[in-house]
């Protein structure tokens, strides 16, 4: 169990949070955050590379010179991978990358890559009644208030979706906001430090706690 300090808009002690994930233990918790790491990474591939053989390339049918008598090198097709404008070898094909992983694994690879980061957590009451309007300024004022390094990597965790936090963060360099149900190890390993409302760290609770 970890406790969390919550703090105010005006960034003030407003109390605790509590954070009871369960978490692999401390032989495998790399391992298994490396590869559900390496699956979303993958997976987010495209897999669309696409090169020609020389069956595939245009032209090349016409035998280039007689077999024999020119005192040059045979060739059947001025498409071979040997000539200029011809076929590659062995090139990227369309494929899949995508990475399998069990459910349960790649959800207990999420609750410990987050609770890793609980001293990089900034947890702070919910605040979009705080902003009667989107206006960034108000947003990153009190990100300083909050201690969050300014130009530093930061994750914004919220539990559901708020325009106007949404209108007030989207400008902001460096700064991702997600809800607490697409939570994925890549963007929590990335940000140097993470924001998270009151509100969230509970909905993470509810739901990763099994």
């Amino acid at each position: 169990m970890v406790n969390c300090v919550v703090r105010n808009w005006q960034g003030e002690d407003a109390g605790q949070a509590e954070l009871d994930l369960k978490v692999a233990n401390e032989e495998n918790a790399a391992h298994i955050v490396h590869r559900a790491l390496r699956r979303q990474m993958n997976n987010a591939r495209q897999g669309t590379a696409s090169s020609k053989t020389r069956a595939e390339v245009r032209g090349g049918g016409r035998k280039p010179w007689r077999q024999k008598g020119t005192g040059r090198a045979r060739a059947g097709s001025s498409r071979s991978p040997l000539w200029r404008g011809g076929g590659v070898i062995f090139g990227p094909k369309p494929r899949s990358y995508a990475t399998k992983m069990n459910r349960k694994e790649r959800r207990l690879a999420l609750r410990t890559a987050f609770t890793s980061r609980t001293e990089d957590l900034v947890v702070v009451e919910d605040f979009g009644d705080n902003l009667s309007r989107p206006k960034t300024k108000d947003l990153l004022e009190a990100m300083g208030r909050w201690g969050v390094a300014a130009g530093s990597k930061t994750l914004l965790i919220l539990a559901d979706k708020h325009d106007t936090i949404y209108l007030s963060a989207r400008n902001v360099e460096k700064l991702k906001l997600i809800l607490a149900s697409n939570l994925n190890v890549y963007d929590l390993l990335a940000a140097d430090q993470i924001v998270v409302t009151q509100s969230a760290i509970a909905k993470i609770q509810e739901v990763y706690s099994d």
